[in-house]
């Protein structure tokens, strides 16, 4: 299987050796089929099939040996997530002894993990879920990362930056990957459209809990509560990024971010196979 327009240095960007991944997770070895094509892969419609794929890509990883959490929650799709770091990089290029602070870091703690394993950077993680706080909490412990990681619970689902960010908080640059749904109703339908993709005999291949999926307002609304609080706390770091799914957003986005005093814009276009997805960055 080949990925289309990952980014250069993605490790992923040549396909998948299945071999080797099986090394990395051998229980990764009983989804491992030839489909219609003749090629070797897994059935992406399998939840399990998924997930234990994406252990084997991030075990490839060194510094990554375990990497559990509950089904219920998000599995994040190793290539695409890493993308986002290695495009942070670029922005930081002229930056040493990088932190960041990754906004909802989700019970799998993906990007801190993903920026340790490929750049030893330094980590907050924050989420307003206790429960995806514990799981990203063994994960750290399991992996011998807790002086690179630090958690922090944000206790008001109506803020984001507000009662996360200390006085002495110094960034080289925030990251976000926002709900997309405004509603729970808005997911589940999102997910029965793509079931009914996958073909007649799919299962739900992927999870998520409230808060990893949707926000009142949707990515609108979390995306400009976010600018807004950005802009209180313009100088505890360099750049503030998020993730946008929706183009229309960005344009929407960027009017404010000039109304808010921001000093530059930027907007990083991420292609991934068939998805088209954007990283929105902006400074003061």
């Amino acid at each position: 299987m080949k990925e289309k327009g990952l980014h250069p240095e993605n490790k992923f960007n040549k396909g998948y050796n299945f071999d080797d991944l099986v090394v990395k997770n051998p229980l990764l070895k009983e989804y491992v089929l030839e489909n219609k094509f003749g090629a070797v892969s897994i059935d992406f419609s399998d939840p399990k099939a998924v997930k234990e794929l994406n252990k084997a890509l991030l075990f490839t990883f060194d510094k990554i040996k375990i990497w559990n959490f509950a089904d219920e929650n998000l599995c994040p799709p190793i290539p695409g997530r890493l993308d986002y770091i290695l495009y942070l990089s670029d922005l930081l290029s002229s930056e040493k002894d990088i932190k960041i602070l990754d906004i909802g870091t989700g019970a799998s703690c993906i990007y801190a993990l993903l920026g340790v394993a490929q750049y030893s950077w330094n980590f907050v993680a924050t989420d307003i879920d206790v429960d995806s706080l514990d799981a990203a909490q063994d994960i750290i412990d399991d992996n011998k990362l807790e002086s690179k990681i630090e958690l922090r619970q944000q206790l008001n689902e109506q803020q984001i930056l507000k009662g996360i960010l200390k006085d002495d908080d110094s960034f080289a640059a925030v990251m976000c990957n926002p709900p997309f749904y405004k509603s729970a109703e808005e997911a589940q339908g999102a997910n029965r459209r793509k079931t009914k993709n996958l073909g007649n005999n799919a299962v739900r291949n992927f999870s998520g809990n409230n808060n990893e999926l949707w926000y009142p307002g949707g990515e609108k609304a979390f995306l400009h509560n976010y600018l807004y609080e950005s802009s209180l706390y313009s100088k505890q770091s360099m750049w503030f990024t998020s993730l946008v799914s929706k183009k229309e957003n960005v344009v929407s986005l960027q009017a404010s971010s000039r109304k808010l005093g921001a000093k530059e814009f930027k907007v990083i276009d991420m292609n991934q196979g068939n998805k088209v997805t954007r990283i929105v960055c902006w400074r003061f």
